[in-house]
C-alpha cells in the first residue's frame, strides 16, 4: 500500500536519511523502530510532505506522493497524529475534531460516529477545551481527529509518549481493532517493545538514517534489540 524506495533526506548538508526503502502492506501493522534521532520522525514527515525529499520515490496506492503538497496526501487516505499530539489547547474538543474535516475526501458534515464509538470520552468533553484534557484524553482527541478523515492508512508517531499505562492498553486495543476487524493499515513509530509486539505485524528498524532489519515481528530477535534498541 505504501512503498518508500530509495529515500534521501537532508537537513541543510546533513544527511539523514540514506537511500531509505521501506514497503506498508495493505491491512497489516507496521512499526518503525530505533534509538533516539535516528531518523524515525523524519520519515513520517517526509511521507506526509511536512519535509521535502532530495531524492527517492513515495507511492501510496495509486498515487506518487514524492512532490505532492501535505494537504494532498490527507486527501489520497491518509490520517496522521504527530509526536506531541499536537492539538489546538484553545479550541474546544469538537472544534479539534471538526477541523478534520477540511481535509476529508468524503466531502463529509459530520463527525464520523466511529470516533465516539472507539472514545466515548469525547463525545463527553465535545465542548471542553483541547488543553484542559489530561495527556490521554488528548491523544484519543488527536487520534480522533486523524479518524475523521477516514483513512485507509494511519499513522501514528509514538502514540503511548507520556500517557499513563491504562490508556496505553486502551489506544494498543483501538489500533488492533482498526487494523484487525475494520481493514485500516496502521504505520507507527514506537518505544516501547511490549506495546509494539503487541500490535504490529511486521518492524522496521532505522540506525543512522539507514533502513538496517525488517520483517515480521515474530523474527525481531534479541540480537536485534541489543544492538539497535537497546540504551
Amino acid at each position: 500500500m505504501l512503498s518508500i524506495n530509495q529515500l534521501n533526506q537532508y537537513y541543510n548538508e546533513s544527511h539523514t536519511l540514506w537511500d531509505l526503502n521501506a514497503d506498508v502492506k495493505q491491512g497489516g501493522c507496521t512499526v518503525v523502530m530505533g534509538r533516539n534521532g535516528v531518523g524515525k520522525t523524519t520519515l513520517l514527515q517526509c511521507v506526509m510532505g511536512l519535509l521535502p525529499v532530495r531524492s527517492g520515490t513515495i507511492r501510496f496506492k495509486e498515487y506518487e506522493l514524492t512532490r505532492q503538497a501535505a494537504e494532498g496526501r490527507a486527501r489520497s487516505g491518509i490520517g496522521y497524529v504527530p509526536q506531541g499530539r499536537q492539538i489546538f489547547p484553545l479550541l474546544s474538543v469538537g472544534e479539534n475534531l471538526r477541523i478534520g474535516l477540511g481535509a476529508s475526501r468524503h466531502k463529509s458534515k459530520g463527525i464520523p460516529e466511529l470516533v465516539f464509538e472507539l472514545f466515548p470520552v469525547l463525545r463527553e468533553m465535545l465542548g471542553r477545551r483541547g488543553g484542559d484534557l489530561s495527556g490521554g484524553q488528548q491523544q484519543q482527541l488527536a487520534i480522533g481527529r486523524a479518524l475523521v478523515l477516514e483513512p485507509d492508512l494511519l499513522i501514528l508517531d509514538e502514540p503511548t509518549e507520556g500517557i499513563q499505562p491504562n490508556i496505553v492498553q486502551e489506544i494498543g486495543s483501538i489500533i488492533k481493532k482498526l487494523n484487525k476487524d475494520l481493514g485500516m493499515t496502521v504505520l507507527l513509530v514506537e518505544q516501547k517493545l511490549p506495546f509494539a509486539r503487541m500490535v504490529a505485524d511486521d518492524f522496521l528498524i532505522i540506525d543512522r538514517g539507514r533502513c538496517v532489519e525488517q520483517g515480521e515481528i515474530n523474527v525481531l530477535s534479541e540480537q536485534m534489540i541489543k544492538r539497535y534498541l537497546t540504551v
